[in-house]
């Protein structure tokens, strides 16, 4: 039998308890917590008061069950449940778990800041020992630098990391965080830079060292991280830069053509898809792939491709005498 003094400390413990085992009667909760049964009547009545759905079943022999919800209500977690579900988050937000990498991210966040030292340092140790094989092609990110980065953005709290460029070049910078965004199997951080006064995306994969200031920071603006990560992606400075129109209108296109591949705007009636690649061959390959014709008004070089990659094609598909057998 346990004597629980606090009243609140006593709901948390019948809640824990409710969470054990399916079937619970009034009489056996009692006796665990050191009650009489008609507290325990009271005690179920202001966990529903909660938004807990505790079901009470009728009768002398009747007792109390956990049900299911219309949300989720908060859960009580064991030390081995708590270390459990934060290493499969970890491999969730690592790749793991395709879809739900940014949500294994913030639940993460959330989890690991209300872990005692000594359970963390046991997430820590599991992770350290766990390989885990991904599918895919992509630079891999620390979940440590995840975890940091999300909980910047979650707090609000500015960062302070070393950057490398696409030239090599390092540099510090001092960022209000604002989201995280997985995107073409890399990770973005969108924030505000302070010293250049100007939003910028930052890969995490090139971030060195990353560490929370201290400074909170009010946000002021709520930009679509998701949409400034997609428009840098599809515009970035690639060598090869082309303009196409679309026999389709603005709706379909969208729904063909992931905002990270390309830009797409309706101008005077036309659908343009504008799009850079480092390769034109892949410009080729793309655009032969669309579900809609498509002319490419720019580059040349593209055209060119194009015309290339259908005359392969051809050849490799042209009809051939079939050898007659003896």
């Amino acid at each position: 039998m346990t004597f629980v003094s606090s009243p609140s400390a006593r709901l948390l413990e019948l809640l824990s308890l409710l969470q054990t085992r399916p079937h619970w009667n009034a009489s056996e909760l009692g006796q665990r917590l050191g009650i009489t049964e008609r507290t325990v009547r009271r005690d179920v009545t202001r966990l529903r008061e909660l938004g807990y759905p505790v079901v009470a079943d009728a009768g002398r022999a009747g007792g109390y069950q956990l049900g299911r919800g219309g949300a989720l209500p908060p859960l009580l977690l064991t030390d081995d449940e708590s270390v459990a579900v934060a290493v499969g988050l970890r491999a969730a937000a690592s790749g793991g778990v395709a879809g739900y990498d940014e949500a294994a991210v913030a639940a993460l966040a959330k989890l690991e800041q209300m872990l005692p030292a000594a359970l963390r340092e046991r997430v820590l140790a599991l992770n350290a020992a766990t390989v885990i094989t991904r599918a895919g092609v992509g630079p891999l990110v620390d979940p440590e630098v995840l975890l940091t980065i999300a909980q910047a953005c979650r707090r609000p709290e500015r960062l302070r990391f070393g950057y490398q460029d696409g030239s090599g070049n390092v540099t510090e910078r001092r960022v209000e965080p604002h989201g995280l965004v997985n995107a073409e199997r890399r990770w973005y951080l969108v924030g505000r830079d302070l010293d250049r006064q100007d939003w910028r995306t930052f890969r995490l994969d090139r971030m060195r060292d990353p560490a929370l200031t201290g400074h909170r920071f009010v946000r002021t603006e709520e930009p679509d991280v998701a949409a400034m990560v997609a428009r840098g992606l599809a515009l970035a400075p690639y060598r090869w830069q082309a303009e196409v129109v679309l026999a389709t209108d603005l709706r379909e296109a969208e729904a063909e053509i992931p905002r990270t591949i390309g830009a797409l705007e309706e101008v005077d009636g036309e659908v343009i898809l504008r799009l850079g690649a480092n390769e034109v061959e892949w410009l080729a390959r793309y655009i032969a792939g669309l579900p809609f014709d498509a002319e490419v008004r720019s580059p040349p070089e593209v055209r060119t491709a194009l015309r290339r990659l259908g005359r392969r094609l051809q050849e490799a598909n042209r009809a051939r005498p079939r050898r007659s057998g003896r």
